[in-house]
């Protein structure tokens, strides 16, 4: 075999071999497959709070899990229908959530939860807020709109109402 009939070949298991991961990044989401055991339900809506942020009876809605709180420190979730929303545990009391809107009152950046300083800090401006979303530091001159929070089970809540 020659090198110009090796090279073709390769490059036609390259395309071949490419093709199925090609379509399958094409394809829509609705092909995917259901777990219908990890499917939030109206009976269970915390059973995969991310998947389903729709408000419940109640007006709370899942932004995430107490793990990802944990680990992260933080839960940023920007799928919900009342806007971004911004969990952290409070530093005062740690029983306790804090939920903000992230996204800074001056420009419109979104502020991240400094945990050195127990503040949110806009990255662009260096604004910062205290954990009620009041105004520690401008530009800024409105605070951050806050939300109720709450821990049931693994699911963290938040009512934006």
């Amino acid at each position: 075999m020659d090198r110009r009939t090796f090279l073709a070949w390769v490059g036609v298991g390259w395309v071949a071999s490419s093709l199925p991961v090609a379509i399958a990044a094409c394809s829509s989401d609705s092909t995917k497959s259901d777990n219908s055991n990890n499917k939030a339900t109206a009976a269970n809506p915390t059973a995969n709070p991310t998947a389903n942020p729709t408000a419940r009876a109640d007006g709370f809605q899942p932004v995430g899990t107490v793990a990802d709180l944990d680990r992260k420190g933080q839960i940023l979730n920007k799928r919900l229908a009342s806007g971004p929303v911004l969990v952290i545990r409070n530093p005062d009391d740690t029983n306790s959530l804090a939920a903000v809107n992230p996204t800074c009152t001056h420009k419109g950046c979104t502020v991240a939860w400094k945990t050195n300083k127990k503040l949110f800090v806009c990255p662009c401006h260096d604004a910062e807020f205290a954990v009620d979303g009041k105004v520690v530091e401008g530009p800024a001159k409105k605070p951050l709109p806050t939300y109720q929070a709450k821990i049931e089970g693994d699911a963290v809540l938040v009512k934006v109402s």
